[in-house]
């Protein structure tokens, strides 16, 4: 917030005569390195003037205020002061401003002087595509005295208000620009596999950790299956802001809770068990595929989150498509010529998988 108090003595302009504000070019202060400004939109409540102000001593007693307008009108010279004075790289982010307030008010004092204020709020919104991201608001306050007299001696204090909003969205802009997400310019995405030591109830997959006996805990249902296991797939997001860029780290959680296995007594064979890995195995190239599906999209700051949880929901009706084949092509292990060959299919999938990871 600005605050300003300064005294005017009348001098003559061409705004003298035709009861305008005329806002002089004067180089803003700054060259903006993060943005630009797109386009400027009024939203005041009353768009008929910028300022209401007293007039030269005449015979009125307790004279009037009267409004008076920016040459041009309101928004277009605001924009043009804009468009002339601070420097626009379309390089760079750009930027909406939305006009709130821009008013002058003025009232008279006990000496003769006139005490005016000057009130501007301007929003700033980042534009992204379809779309705008609020980003801050300003709100400048300055207050002058003066004579009565031309409306022009009011432009230096409402110019130098206008140019502090537009300062103060480049220092914000300066200091945010690395770690405010909303000012993000690019996603990098990362995998690793999540790790839990000492093991818990859920196994998480590794190849350095097949199944075993010992890993079917649970009680035996009312079921026709010899055995059955419950793998699946899940993700923790970790996010950091780096020099603009949203880094996303995904640990994948392929995983297998020990206390929902189960198995006959009489059918804990190799063949039985390697069944049983499989169907962790398949879910591990499920979860694979959708590194595969991350690394391939083209991940933007507004449309990132939801791909990823896209892809996620694809995945999981693959495995679960996936995991159904399997049981059905083998007859649930029964049919040992089709479960030898999902075994090599399978092989070879984990295989490709693993050398793409290389």
């Amino acid at each position: 917030m600005i605050l300003a108090a300064l005294l005017f003595t009348g001098f003559p302009s061409a705004a003298k005569q035709t009861g305008i504000i005329i806002l002089k070019d004067e180089q803003v202060p700054v060259t903006p390195k993060e943005f630009y400004i797109a386009n400027v939109i009024d939203e005041r409540d009353d768009r008929s003037a910028v300022a209401w102000l007293l007039p030269a001593a005449g015979k009125e007693i307790q004279p009037k205020t009267y409004p008076v307008d920016l040459q041009g009108g309101g928004l277009a010279a605001i924009r043009l002061f804009i468009n002339r004075n601070l420097p626009c790289n379309k390089a760079l982010s750009p930027v909406i401003i939305r006009l709130k307030k821009f008013m002058v008010t003025e009232s008279a004092l006990q000496s003769g002087l006139v005490e005016g204020h000057i009130a501007v709020i301007m929003s700033f919104n980042l534009q992204q595509k379809d779309t705008t991201i609020h980003l801050l608001d300003y709100k400048g306050n300055a207050t002058y005295t003066r004579n009565a007299g031309p409306p022009q001696d009011v432009e230096p204090t409402l110019r130098h208000t206008l140019e502090n909003g537009l300062v103060y969205l480049n220092t914000w802009m300066d200091q945010q620009a690395g770690t405010n997400v909303k000012l993000a310019k690019g996603v990098k995405v990362t995998f690793a596999d999540y790790e839990e030591k000492p093991e818990g109830d859920s196994i998480y997959y590794s190849a350095k950790r097949p199944l075993t006996w010992d890993d079917f805990k649970s009680t035996i249902p009312v079921r026709r299956f010899d055995a059955e296991v419950f793998p699946g797939i899940g993700y923790d997001e970790h996010k950091e802001i780096v020099n603009g860029i949203i880094h996303v780290k995904i640990e994948m959680k392929v995983s297998l809770p020990k206390s929902a296995a189960w198995a006959r007594d009489d059918r804990r064979n190799d063949y039985t068990l390697n069944h049983e890995q499989r169907h962790f195995d398949i879910a591990k190239i499920v979860a694979e595929h959708f590194k595969q599906k991350i690394n391939a999209e083209n991940l933007t700051v507004d449309n990132y989150e939801g791909i990823i949880n896209f892809e996620y929901l694809e995945t999981y009706r693959e495995m679960d498509a996936m995991q159904k084949q399997y049981d059905t092509e083998t007859r649930h292990g029964d049919d040992s010529s089709a479960q030898q060959k999902w075994n090599e299919r399978i092989d070879k999938e984990l295989a490709s998988v693993n050398s793409h990871n290389k």
